[in-house]
């Protein structure tokens, strides 16, 4: 028996289309193509080579969206990547850092133009740039959490700080 793949379940491909109806919202764009049906728009942007993720409305965020891209990033299975606080992507003395811009950009919707350093579940680190943060709004203008997406990503060495 085949898996089914994560894309094509029902809870992802209505958390897909918050994630890129959201999007659109905020910045007059469209994330990926449209084209097709929501499950071929939960492919394509599970399958798309620049990273997307999202987290809930937690006191405590859990990152409930992760593509492809992402769980290679950060070296993680899916089960785990979505049990996650999404603070445990940045590194402890970066996190102030990531909890202003999640303020900001809850303030003001979305926030482009995001540097910042992550670290992946096995210790690597990394230096984010260029990255886009929105908010996630529900049909009925409800927050419904935050979601990321960027392209542009360098390995950090141990210990090195970002230029």
């Amino acid at each position: 028996m085949t898996e089914t793949p994560p894309w094509a379940a029902d809870d992802w491909i209505a958390r897909t289309q918050l994630i890129l109806d959201s999007y659109a919202r905020w910045t007059g764009r469209e994330l990926i193509s449209r084209e097709g049906d929501p499950t071929e728009q939960s492919r394509r942007l599970f399958e798309a080579d620049f990273v997307v993720v999202a987290h809930g409305t937690e006191a405590d965020p859990v990152l409930c969206y992760g593509n492809r891209q992402a769980l290679q990033l950060w070296e993680m299975e899916l089960s785990a990547f979505l049990q996650t606080p999404s603070r445990k992507t940045a590194e402890p003395m970066h996190r102030d850092e990531r909890r202003e811009m999640l303020e900001r950009t809850a303030r003001q919707g979305y926030f482009d133009d995001y540097q910042g350093v992550r670290i992946s579940a096995t210790g690597k680190r990394f230096l984010i740039r260029r990255a886009i943060v929105w908010n996630l709004v529900g049909l009925g203008g409800e927050p419904a959490g935050q979601a990321a997406s960027f392209a542009d990503w360098e390995p950090l060495a141990a210990g090195e700080a970002p230029r």
